[in-house]
């Protein structure tokens, strides 16, 4: 029985530290391949952290008690099944919600408020600065109705046409009584 502890204790081990530091390399190679039984408790480092703890705990049960080896495993399962549900709620589910991104795409534009940094003319190109999670980013602009646009001016973007943000200027309120 030592022997089967031993290599789950080993071999978990094995398998933790080789996932850690060639996850990357060895999830290109077998891209896919677990997607259809793709559970979300049985990930690798569930798996992982489960197979080791069964041949630990067992290692540790059967050299400090007396118990046989029947009591030894059901008890090395029920250790390593706690310990498996705590890693995933505790460190693994957390880590899953935490992932950001700062990346955005075009589609993600209409609706932004930006800022005029070159104005844009009548029937001409400017550009807007818009404030993203990365920080600011510049984009060529055209005026979505046909209007002159300042420096400094607020618009919004109303739709993205080939690259360029089709933008309109927001109004504040003394703007628009007047235009009333």
């Amino acid at each position: 029985m030592d022997g089967l502890f031993w290599g789950c204790f080993i071999g978990g081990a094995v398998f933790a530290l080789a996932s850690t530091l060639l996850g990357d390399i060895i999830g290109s190679w077998i891209d896919g391949i677990f997607d259809l039984i793709s559970i979300d408790f049985l990930k690798p480092i569930i798996t992982a952290s489960a197979v080791t703890t069964f041949g630990g705990s067992g290692i540790l049960l059967s050299q400090y008690t007396g118990l046989g080896n029947t009591p030894i495993i059901i008890l090395s399962i029920l250790i390593a099944l706690l310990l498996s549900v705590l890693v995933y709620f505790i460190y693994v589910k957390p880590m899953e919600n935490s992932e950001n991104s700062i990346g955005y795409s075009e589609a993600d534009l209409p609706g932004k408020l930006g800022e005029v940094t070159i104005p844009i003319g009548v029937g001409g190109f400017g550009e807007i600065m818009i404030k993203q999670v990365a920080g600011n980013t510049l984009h060529i602009a055209a005026s979505w109705d046909k209007r002159e646009i300042s420096v400094g001016s607020e618009v919004v973007v109303v739709d993205m046409k080939d690259g360029v943000a089709l933008v309109s200027e927001l109004y504040g309120t003394n703007e628009e009584e007047e235009m009333i």
